[in-house]
């Protein structure tokens, strides 16, 4: 019982090693450009992504340049909204004391209560589509970021295998 207590515990020393060794190599081998002949595409990728930055910081500002506006016509649709749920329930009153036309007035203000109601409900999704939008620029810029840190790295790298 001992023997296969000691066994196991070797076995898992030795997976473990074979872990931590294959995920250093892995990690040391992960460094696209090594030598100082690959600056000159280390330099392209880098121009690449600092323009992919520059056009995602400008997406993101208009994204978010945007939302007011959106924010302020959900408001404007929710006011018109309410203006036409009320005129609807005033010509309903109106119409369970009056004639057909009135009845019919009534249908045409109902009708237009439930019109505006479904544009705010668009309204609102559009403010939710802004904000989804707004996450996933951040989360692209984040990458492009961490991507040029990492070339900055190897840059630092390979200067400092070049002297």
């Amino acid at each position: 019982m001992i023997k296969t207590k000691f066994m196991k515990t070797k076995v898992y020393q030795i997976v473990a090693l074979l872990c931590l060794t294959l995920g250093l190599s892995l990690q040391a081998s992960s460094q696209k450009y090594k030598k100082a002949e690959d600056t000159l595409k280390l330099n392209k990728e880098y121009a690449e992504v600092n323009k992919d930055i520059a056009d995602l910081n400008l997406k993101l500002a208009e994204a978010k340049n945007e939302l007011p506006n959106l924010q302020e016509k959900v408001a404007s649709e929710n006011i018109q909204a309410q203006r036409a749920a009320i005129e609807s329930s005033e010509e309903a009153n109106r119409a369970t004391a009056g004639d057909l036309n009135d009845a019919k007035k009534a249908k045409k203000k109902a009708n237009k209560a439930v019109d505006e109601a479904e544009d705010v409900k668009k309204a609102e999704e559009k403010i939710k589509d802004q904000n989804n939008k707004i996450k996933k620029l951040t989360s692209q810029l984040e990458k492009k970021q961490k991507r040029i840190h990492e070339l900055d790295e190897m840059r630092s790298k390979i200067t400092g295998l070049a002297y």
